[in-house]
Formats: C-alpha cells, sequence, structure tokens
C-alpha cells in the first residue's frame, strides 16, 4: 500500500458526512489536511479536533467553493503552511429538492447554485491546485453521485451537476496525465446519515428506518452505503495504484446494477 505520511490535502465540504469521513482517516494515515468548511462551523471545528487528536497536524478554513478567491486562498494557505499539496477532495455539495416533473420549480436560482458550487466550484479548487500538484505528483478525487449516471436524484439540476462533475473527472484526468495528476470520482448511492435522515426522511426516525430498509432490499449487497464506506473507495484511490485515473467508481451496493 503507498504510504501517504507527511502528505497534504484540502478536503472541502469536510465539515460533516463523507467530507469529515475522509479528512478523520487522512490524518490518521498521516496526511496533514485543510479542514474547508461553507456554513456549519461547529462541524468544520469537530473535524479539524478530530484530525489532530489523530495526530495530524489541521487547518481549518471557511470558504464558498463557488467563490474562485476562496478556493485560490485556500490553496495558497495551505502550501504557505506545509510547503507542499498532494491531495486534492472536491466534496463540498449542494442540492435542493425539486420534482422532476416540476419544470417550473426549477428556477434560475436552483440552476446556478446546484452548478456553481457541484461543478464550477470543483474545476476552481482543480484549477487552483495543479500548478502545486504538478510538482511531484498528485491526486484530485471528486465526491461525485449515481444520480450523474440515472434519472435518480433530488432534482435534475442536480442530476445533471453530477453528470456535469464525471465528465470533468475524465477530461481532467486525461489532459493533466502529462503532470502525473490522477483524476477520479466516486459516485455514491444514497449515503445513511444526518443528511439523508433530514432531508429524504424528514427527520421521522420510522419513516426513514423504512426508506432504508427499501434500499437495503434492493441492493443486491443489502446495504446502504456510509460516509465510511465512501472514505473507503476514496482512499483506495490514494493508496493504491499510481496508474489508476479518469475512473468513476459507483458505491451503491448494487442498487444501479
Amino acid at each position: 500500500m503507498v504510504s501517504l505520511q507527511d502528505q497534504v490535502a484540502i478536503v472541502t465540504g469536510a465539515s460533516s458526512g463523507v467530507g469529515a469521513a475522509i479528512a478523520r482517516r487522512l490524518a490518521e494515515l498521516g496526511v496533514r489536511v485543510l479542514v474547508n468548511y461553507g456554513q456549519n462551523q461547529a462541524g468544520g471545528e469537530a473535524t479539524r479536533a478530530a484530525c489532530v487528536a489523530a495526530g495530524s497536524d489541521a487547518l481549518l478554513m471557511q470558504g464558498d467553493v463557488s467563490d474562485e478567491s476562496a478556493c485560490i486562498a485556500m490553496v495558497d494557505d495551505a502550501v504557505a503552511r506545509w510547503g507542499r499539496l498532494d491531495i486534492l477532495l472536491n466534496n463540498a455539495g449542494t442540492t435542493t429538492f425539486v420534482p422532476h416533473s416540476d419544470l417550473d420549480g426549477l428556477t434560475d436560482e436552483v440552476w446556478t447554485r446546484t452548478l456553481q458550487v457541484n461543478l464550477i466550484g470543483a474545476f476552481y479548487m482543480s484549477r487552483a491546485a495543479v500548478p502545486h500538484l504538478s510538482q511531484q505528483g498528485g491526486h484530485i478525487l471528486m465526491t461525485s453521485s449515481i444520480a450523474g449516471q440515472t434519472t435518480h436524484g433530488s432534482s435534475i439540476a442536480y442530476c445533471c451537476s453530477k453528470a456535469a462533475l464525471n465528465s470533468l473527472t475524465r477530461t481532467l484526468a486525461k489532459s493533466l496525465g502529462d503532470r502525473n495528476i490522477q483524476v477520479n470520482a466516486v459516485l455514491p448511492g444514497l449515503i445513511d446519515g444526518d443528511w439523508a435522515f433530514g432531508t429524504w426522511g424528514e427527520g421521522d426516525a420510522e419513516k426513514y428506518a423504512g426508506l432504508k430498509a427499501m434500499y437495503e432490499n434492493l441492493a443486491p449487497l443489502s446495504h446502504v452505503v456510509t460516509a465510511d464506506d465512501v472514505a473507503d473507495a476514496l482512499l483506495s484511490f490514494l493508496t493504491g495504484s499510481r496508474f489508476t485515473t479518469g475512473q468513476l467508481l459507483t458505491l451503491d451496493a448494487g442498487l444501479t446494477l
């Protein structure tokens, strides 16, 4: 397994869920982590504390990835503190629930915000990171979704943003290969956790339990993936072969088969 000791990573959207899980796991492997959050300062502080408790140096930074100046500042701060950058994990994302049949409900505001965060923010972060990743080779990872490959998702805009993120993953992988930068994505299905409970389950424990059971029954492996499962998949790209790039790894226990 490739050692990640003393490498440097930026994890966007790391105040909860997948971002918090992968930041913590990276810290446990000796990676120094810039923990980014958008609005949830308490969550960001908790993630940073977990990284420090794991024995890592960690930096907390607020920033909206839809703002290119914030993306540049994150990269600059990480390099200023640690002198290098090895891993960028584009995890920050947003969604607004709009039934696919409600075309009028899919407003310009919903489209703009969804694409700005889920797609353009990932591009801004990648563009800022590439000059530093190029110095020794490195990784850009995307947290995408099966919504980008299916017709299922919280809105048409969300599905389109993730489909575009998948395309960005592959086109960056091709264009950055000569700089020894690997670019890959993990595409989870429904992720068991607080977000799913509060949105899909609407905060109702009984309703959420039924929803989770339904997904478990539909999936060949009878499992709804967790944030830690997604972190495992992301880590596999970091610690595995140096010759894996442009890959879109579906992580849904077989649900979309």
